[in-house]
C-alpha cells in the first residue's frame, strides 16, 4: 500500500491532552503512517511542547515537527505544512479530534482502487467529552456527483476526516488567506476545477463537539467567512445566484437564533 503523510497544525489554545489523544490515534492505525507533520502555528507554551517533545523521543523518524512564532491561521499553517509533506497522500488531523483506527487504511485502499481521485473524506460521530459519549453523526453526500452538488451550498467534507492528494491541493493554490472556512473554500475550487472526491458513510474520526465549537459557529466572523465563500463560487461560476441567497438568508438567520435554538436546529436538521 501507498506511504502517506499526516498533517496538523497547532497552536497556543489546544488542550494538551486533547492533543495527546489525537497524536496517538494517528499513530495506533491500522495501517500506520510514515511521516507526521506538525506546524507549530505561532508559539505554543511548554505542556503543549512536552506533549510534542514526548513522541517525538518515543518515535524519533516519524515526526516532522516545523512551524514559525507569530500566529497566521490555520490555512497558511497547513499550506506550510504541505511543503513538508513527503507523500502524495496526506491526511487531514485535527489536534482535538480522535480518528478511528481503521480511517486511514480504508482511505489509502479507496485511493488505490480509483487513482483518479483527489479528495477521500467521511462522516464523522460528534462527541462531548469522551468518544463513547456521541451527541450526533454528521453525515456528508458519498458519491462525486451528489458531492459536487451539494459543496454549492454546504460543506462537503469533515476537514478533519480528508485524506487528499498533495499534487492536487497544490495545484489549485492550496489553502486560501481565510480566517474561516478554508477548507471549504479550497475544495470548493478543487471540485469546480474538475478534481473527483468521494466520502465514506461509515464515520472514520470522533469530532470533538463543545461549548467552543458553539460559539465558534454563533460567531458573526464564522457567518460572513462562509457568506463570502459562496459569494466567492458564485462569482466563479459554480454556484449560483440563488445558492448564494439561500446561503446568505439561512446563515444570517441561524446567527440571529439565540445559541441554543441553533445548537437544537444543527441537531434536529443537519445532524442525524
Amino acid at each position: 500500500m501507498e506511504n502517506y503523510s499526516v498533517l496538523m497544525s497547532l497552536y497556543i489554545k489546544e488542550k494538551p491532552e486533547y492533543l495527546k489523544l489525537a497524536i496517538q490515534s494517528m499513530v495506533n492505525q491500522t495501517y500506520p503512517p510514515d511521516e507526521i507533520v506538525i506546524v507549530k502555528d505561532g508559539q505554543i507554551g511548554k505542556e503543549l511542547q512536552s506533549v510534542l517533545d514526548e513522541f517525538v523521543k518515543q518515535f524519533p523518524n516519524l515526526f516532522h515537527i516545523v512551524g514559525y512564532d507569530q500566529n497566521r491561521g490555520l490555512g497558511l499553517a497547513l499550506n506550510y505544512g504541505l511543503e513538508h509533506c513527503k507523500n502524495e497522500l496526506v491526511a487531514r488531523m485535527d489536534t482535538d479530534d480522535i480518528a478511528k483506527p481503521n480511517r486511514c487504511e480504508k482511505q489509502v485502499e479507496m485511493f488505490e482502487k480509483k487513482p483518479e481521485l483527489a479528495i477521500v473524506g467521511s462522516a464523522v460521530d460528534e462527541f462531548y467529552g469522551k468518544p463513547e459519549h456521541i451527541t450526533g453523526r454528521r453525515v456528508v453526500p458519498t458519491k462525486y456527483e451528489e458531492i459536487y452538488e451539494f459543496a454549492k451550498r454546504r460543506s462537503a467534507f469533515n476537514h478533519p476526516s480528508v485524506m487528499y492528494r498533495k499534487s492536487k491541493v497544490l495545484e489549485f493554490k492550496g489553502y486560501g488567506n481565510l480566517r474561516r472556512n478554508q477548507d471549504v473554500d479550497l475544495f470548493g475550487r478543487m471540485l469546480y476545477g474538475g478534481c473527483k472526491a468521494a466520502n465514506f458513510e461509515e464515520s472514520l474520526l470522533w469530532f470533538r463537539s463543545d461549548e467552543n465549537l458553539a460559539k465558534r459557529r454563533k460567531s458573526w466572523e464564522n457567518t460572513k467567512s462562509y457568506i463570502d465563500t459562496i459569494k466567492r463560487f458564485w462569482k466563479m461560476g459554480y454556484s449560483g445566484f440563488g445558492d448564494y441567497i439561500v446561503v446568505a438568508g439561512a446563515q444570517t438567520v441561524m446567527f440571529l437564533m439565540p445559541i441554543g435554538v441553533q445548537n437544537w436546529l444543527y441537531k434536529m436538521f443537519l445532524r442525524k
